[in-house]
């Protein structure tokens, strides 16, 4: 089985580091930076979290790339498979969406390692 590294990251901050697979969530999912209450919060947060899972799309797409994990699994020499999960700031939906999929990994028996890159930056005026 794979060794699965999840680095949460935000563009505004970096490039996207060098992964297998990126999910870029700027543009399609729902940013919890523009409500005012979520923003100096975190995908750490219960709130956060809320407001990122119910996002149209964001669920099928965390099944998606379990699927996707497990087709790079199946490759004749994979051994370790990175995935980069970017937002703007790498504090909402890029950690909400790291911490899932590491969850979902780990519960089909992958070793997985998160890192969370960007988090301890501040909010980024916009």
């Amino acid at each position: 089985m794979v060794v699965v590294e999840i680095v949460s990251f935000g563009y505004l901050h970096a490039a996207a580091p060098d992964a297998d697979v990126v999910l870029d969530l700027r543009r399609a999912f729902r940013d919890p930076h523009v409500d005012p209450a979520l923003r100096q919060l975190t995908g750490h947060d219960r709130p956060v979290k809320r407001a990122v899972l119910g996002t149209r799309g964001i669920r099928r797409l965390l099944k998606a790339t379990v699927q996707q994990v497990q087709a790079y699994d199946l490759g004749p020499s994979a051994k370790e498979i990175v995935i980069g999960s970017g937002c703007a700031g790498g504090r909402h939906r890029s950690v909400v969406v790291a911490d899932q999929l590491a969850r979902r990994l780990r519960r089909r028996g992958y070793t997985v390692t998160v890192t969370h890159r960007d988090l301890h930056h501040p909010v980024v005026q916009r």
